[in-house]
């Protein structure tokens, strides 16, 4: 059995941010996503591949050096090019051979153990599911009706679910199963695991559902991602900054070597800042702020800023602003 991480994606609706940065590497808490894909990954011992496209290769590389694990690049470029989940899985078959594969979508942040998961793992294909609790906030995913353990009925992004269950993009699939997936793509079917799932259950195939709790953020949108930090940044982590003395932080905040918190400014609660950054006079709460941005006499929330912005004198509310940006109003 392998381990196979999928993050080929070019993440369109979080650009600008993940214009030339990877998703599965976006931080959240001290940690990126990756980082917490493959420490629960390296509880199986078992050999783990990163599947990504060669725009972002360079990215993935020292986290395959770190973790020992392998990396598999498609020949992709741009979005129009990309292989799609179901067309990368193809390209990792072609050059690691069949096997049963453990595929866990690269932007994927769960509260379950994947030992806990693979011991439920009996040879039928097998899919952690997540009830989000609203249909309609269930439209956005693969919808799953169970009967017991087993999957009766899977619809991707249905206009009328009939469940709040949802596929989270973690699965077992079999050798058997993993042989298939030529068949399906050469039949011209859709590029989606959740049209893959349906394909088989149509054929056959039995399907069996690994129920979980607590928590489960699909990193797709600027608001999953705050969520997901908000959820993740368990306490206050500061490195090496330098702090007014009239400056507040309130923690849960992850602030960055480097970083210079100055005059009266309040980071915090839930607030990530990155390296070198600047802030003065400034309240940034529930916001990730990339390394190298300089904010003044601005207050932000549930923004994200990318890296080596310019903020000044501002009020922005559920922005999402990308790299390089100098913004102001007057002085």
């Amino acid at each position: 059995m392998k381990v196979l991480i999928m993050a080929g994606g070019y993440a369109t609706r979080l650009w600008p941010i993940t214009k030339d940065n990877p998703k599965a590497l976006l931080p959240v808490g001290n940690r990126v996503i990756l980082d917490y894909i493959l420490e629960k990954a390296g509880e199986l011992e078992l050999d783990t591949y990163i599947s990504t496209n060669r725009f972002f290769e360079a990215h993935f590389r020292q986290y395959a050096e770190r973790y020992g694990v392998g990396l598999i690049v498609e020949d992709t470029l741009h979005e129009d090019e990309k292989l799609g989940t179901i067309g990368a899985l193809k390209n990792a078959l072609d050059e690691l051979g069949p096997d049963d594969y453990i595929v866990i979508a690269g932007d994927n942040l769960f509260s379950f153990s994947l030992r806990d998961f693979l011991n439920s793992y009996d040879g039928r294909t097998l899919i952690a599911v997540y009830d989000v609790g609203d249909l309609e906030l269930a439209k956005r995913y693969g919808v799953v009706v169970l009967e017991g353990e087993r999957v009766i009925s899977f619809q991707e992004k249905p206009a009328e679910p009939r469940s709040t269950l949802v596929s989270t993009g973690v699965y077992v699939f079999p050798r058997r199963v993993m042989e298939r997936v030529d068949e399906y793509l050469s039949n011209g079917n859709r590029d989606s695991p959740g049209y893959f799932i349906q394909w088989l259950l149509e054929r056959g195939e039995e399907v069996k559902a690994y129920r979980f709790s607590e928590y489960w953020y699909d990193i797709g949108s600027a608001d999953s991602y705050l969520e997901a930090l908000k959820t993740l940044l368990k306490e206050s982590h500061v490195e090496e900054i330098q702090i007014s003395p009239y400056a507040k932080i309130i923690p849960p905040v992850v602030i960055k070597r480097g970083a210079k918190i100055l005059g009266r400014s309040m980071i915090g609660p839930y607030a990530y800042i990155g390296e070198n950054c600047v802030i003065e006079n400034s309240d940034i709460s529930d916001s990730i702020i990339f390394r190298g941005t300089i904010i003044r006499n601005s207050t932000i929330w549930r923004s994200i800023i990318d890296e080596k912005c310019e903020i000044r004198n501002l009020e922005l509310r559920k922005s999402l602003v990308g790299g390089h940006a100098k913004i102001q109003r007057g002085e």
